[in-house]
This record gives structure tokens, sequence and C-alpha cells, in this order.
């Protein structure tokens, strides 16, 4: 995966990506506490959303990031010395 250094260097997106599916995975946990569920099977199952969504997310995140990069347009807009 090429990934520019400048656009990556921001954390935020990555920590929203984090407390978003955090929150998800915890949210599946409390509402199948109201079921009649082992906690094997709540545990597991807020695990697996905490990961779909993160991956969701992570997926949706980078691409977004590398769509809007302006900095390897730069680079390869750059005019070359070697044009005789």
């Amino acid at each position: 995966m090429n990934l520019c250094k400048q656009c990556y260097s921001s954390p935020l997106p990555f920590a929203m990506v984090l407390l978003i599916a955090t929150i998800a995975g915890y949210l599946t946990w409390l509402t199948l506490g109201l079921s009649d569920q082992e906690s094997a099977v709540r545990i597991g199952s807020a695990i697996l959303v905490f990961l779909a969504t993160g991956g969701a997310l992570l997926h949706y995140v980078i691409s977004c990031i590398k769509r809007h990069c302006q900095h390897q347009q730069r680079y390869a807009r750059a005019p070359s010395a070697s044009h005789d």
C-alpha cells in the first residue's frame, strides 16, 4: 500500500474509528445482556461487531485519505530537468 506520510501523520481519524468501533461493540454487549445468552456468546458477538465495524471504518478512512491526497499529485507534476 502506497501511504503518504504527510496525510497519515494525524491520529485523529484513526482514533475516531477506534472510538466508534468500541461504542458499537459495547452497545452490542449491553443489548445481548437483556437476552438469555451465555457470557461467551455475548463477548464473542461484541468482539465480532467491534472487528467488523472497525474494519469497515478503517477501510473507508484509508480510501478517503488516499483519494483526497494532494501530495502525490504535487510530486508527480514536478517538472524534470531531462526534457530537452
